[in-house]
């Protein structure tokens, strides 16, 4: 009887030792594969992220568009799209004025040249400012679109509206609410 509790211990102790030495084994395998993998030069990937970025172009009428970003990345799925941060924007239109455009982020399209620029959007054009937070340019189109909780100063008057258009070419502007209901907002500064 004694001899069978000693077997017992002895095989359940056996078993009990071999099962540590596999897992010393294993997690010291894992370890040196760790290491090995570690040491082998892993290749490198390109980002697509640029500093400094820099775009201008020149359309069929001459009007001149400058942009330029603190950093912009290429969209993977569509290489003429570039996200950019930090913006500023200069648009020199033929028989008129230069405009200057600032804003936090933009979506550049390096085929058509239209942008869209968003968050904290502002907009200088002589003695005229609008503050928005989202502006779609196009030279193409010859439009560009204000939006977004609009501020417009002037020398004279305070503007607040949903949406200022404005047709590049023609000067032709629009100022108007989504809502009918709701009316453009007009405060004078005198």
């Amino acid at each position: 009887m004694y001899n069978k509790k000693f077997v017992k211990i002895f095989f359940i102790l056996f078993i009990f030792i071999l099962i540590i030495f596999f897992i010393f084994i294993k997690f010291n395998k894992s370890d040196r594969k760790k290491i090995i993998e570690n040491s082998v030069e892993e290749p490198v990937y390109n980002s697509n992220i640029i500093e400094d970025v820099e775009y201008t172009t020149k359309d069929k009428d001459g009007n001149e568009y400058f942009i330029k970003a603190a950093k912009g990345e290429i969209d993977f799925s569509n290489a003429n799209i570039i996200y950019l941060t930090d913006v500023y924007a200069l648009v020199k239109l033929v028989n008129s004025e230069i405009v200057t455009i600032f804003s936090d982020y933009g979506k550049y399209n390096s085929e058509n040249y239209d942008t869209i620029f968003t968050k904290n959007v502002i907009v200088d054009y002589l003695d005229n400012k609008i503050n928005s937070e989202y502006l779609d340019f196009s030279l193409e189109r010859n439009l560009m679109i204000i939006s977004k909780n609009v501020i417009y100063n002037s020398s004279e008057n305070i503007l607040k509206a949903d949406v200022v258009e404005i047709d590049i070419k023609t000067k032709d502007t629009k100022i108007f609410m989504y809502e009918q209901e709701k009316k453009v907002k007009i405060n004078s500064k005198n």
